[in-house]
């Protein structure tokens, strides 16, 4: 199975605060209103969700947001108004049992499965594998998930690189189509689907999350339907940068680049690598256990390349093209949008370690080297792309990533160390703090829940 992947702000109120309800540098406390306020620091899908929930049972809630959008790593372009393209998490994984597809419901919207079924698989020579290639790519990928499957038994973790180049080596197989193959599955396979690199992945717990059962499904109108329908009513402050959170004043207090706010309790919902980052400042400095988390655990990367072409010239009745390249996790997995959308749109990701170093390219090499592999499909003579959309996940300063995964030395009790509150005052949701379902957008959704939840038995103690 693989994961993933401007808004329009429909029903939101983004609302400058009152100056009786927030607190200017110096300004004390008494001379405001009284209240019982929490600040939620991200206006992802967890702060959405968290501010909801507790906006639902009473609560005095305000989001920080330091994009000028909603939505964090949902994120939805209308560059092509009669195509939304979501840039960042596009689909419902598993639509059985999630709560994203009961949420997704309970708003009527959209939505069309899509199947890992309905793919072509292409060799390095751009010709679809024929059955006994197809035959032997399924051989390779038995032998090293079984080969992981039995390194997890071992107390040592490892990464999951190293045990597949044990495998390759006792294979002692000089073909470079078995390299190639190997190298397919770990990019396919793995690298995509968990937006690590082999190299950093855990073999111990890298597929420790659990799946909905069931197909995935994409939005139509794109992800951000769900987003804007949970920040109807919400008070959202936009640009609003935090660079410090005083979390052992009474009452909290929390700085950004423009002002400061106070509050009674503060939900943190950064993604876990603005968190490496260190960009904001926490005061005390966090806990050591959390501090371990955060720099243990791994943010990756999944960046998109969306192509826009005048005609469709790949086979249309097909959702998955993938490609073993001559080098590893070259332009390995790619999604046609003209099943779902009508419109003749190819993606194509890069994940891991090649999906950090083609940021440093400016857009047009990155369409270049696509239309390279594109043109060893289907020809010298496709058309050039009429247009194109980028992401950048891990230059984006209030991302630093797509999202987090289990790296070599990393346990799930870090997870749970991440989403841990400290004195009943400060509390953390996002995807990285969910112990089953992280690095997906239905885990984000259900921590802010969860933390929402820990607010309301805070209160009662």
């Amino acid at each position: 199975m693989k994961r993933r992947h401007a808004v329009a702000l429909c029903g939101l109120t983004i609302a400058r605060l009152d100056p009786a309800q927030s607190a200017e540098p110096g300004e004390s406390r008494d001379k405001r209103k009284p209240m019982d306020r929490t600040l939620i620091i991200g206006a992802g899908l967890s702060g959405l969700a968290a501010a909801q929930k507790l906006t639902a049972a009473g609560h005095d809630v305000v989001l920080l947001e330091g994009r000028d959008r909603i939505g964090g790593r949902v994120w939805t372009s209308n560059r092509w108004p009669e195509c939304p393209l979501d840039l960042g998490a596009s689909w419902i994984h598993g639509v059985k049992g999630n709560p994203i597809t009961s949420l997704a419901d309970r708003i009527q919207a959209k939505r069309i499965a899509t199947s890992y079924d309905s793919a072509i698989v292409y060799d390095v020579d751009g010709d679809p594998l024929d059955d006994e290639a197809e035959e032997s790519l399924e051989e390779i990928r038995e032998q090293l998930f079984d080969r992981i499957e039995k390194a997890q038994d071992k107390d040592k973790d490892a990464s999951v690189l190293s045990v597949a180049e044990k495998l390759l080596a006792e294979l002692d197989d000089d073909d470079p189509k078995t390299q190639r193959y190997f190298n397919f599955v770990l990019s396919g396979n793995i690298e995509h689907e968990y937006a690590g690199s082999a190299e950093e992945l855990s073999a111990h717990w890298y597929d420790s999350a659990k799946h909905y059962p069931g197909k995935d499904a994409l939005f139509p109108g794109g992800f951000h339907v769900v987003t804007n329908h949970l920040s109807q009513g919400l008070r959202i402050e936009t640009g609003e940068v935090v660079q410090e959170i005083h979390w052992h004043e009474t009452p909290l207090r929390v700085v950004t680049k423009a002002r400061e706010f106070t509050a009674d309790r503060v939900l943190v919902t950064l993604p876990l690598g603005v968190l490496k980052a260190g960009n904001v400042r926490f005061v005390p400095v966090l806990p050591g256990e959390k501090q371990t988390a955060i720099t243990t655990l791994g943010m990756g990367v999944l960046n998109k390349c969306y192509l826009r072409f005048p005609k469709v010239f790949w086979p249309n009745d097909v959702d998955w093209l993938e490609y073993i390249a001559e080098e590893h996790g070259e332009w390995t997995e790619w999604v046609s949008f003209v099943r779902t959308t009508g419109q003749p749109v190819l993606l194509g990701f890069n994940a891991g370690t090649r999906g950090r170093e083609i940021e440093a390219l400016k857009d047009e090499q990155i369409v270049d080297i696509a239309m390279q592999t594109l043109r060893i499909l289907y020809g010298d003579d496709i058309p050039e792309p009429t247009d194109f959309q980028i992401t950048r996940w891990a230059s984006d300063p209030f991302a630093r990533g797509s999202y987090s995964f289990c790296s070599v030395g990393s346990t799930p009790e870090m997870r749970r160390e991440l989403a841990r509150p400290l004195d009943g005052k400060l509390f953390f949701a996002g995807e990285a703090t969910s112990v089953d379902y992280y690095g997906t957008a239905d885990g984000a959704y259900q921590s802010g829940l969860r933390a929402a939840d820990e607010i309301n038995l805070s209160l009662k103690r």
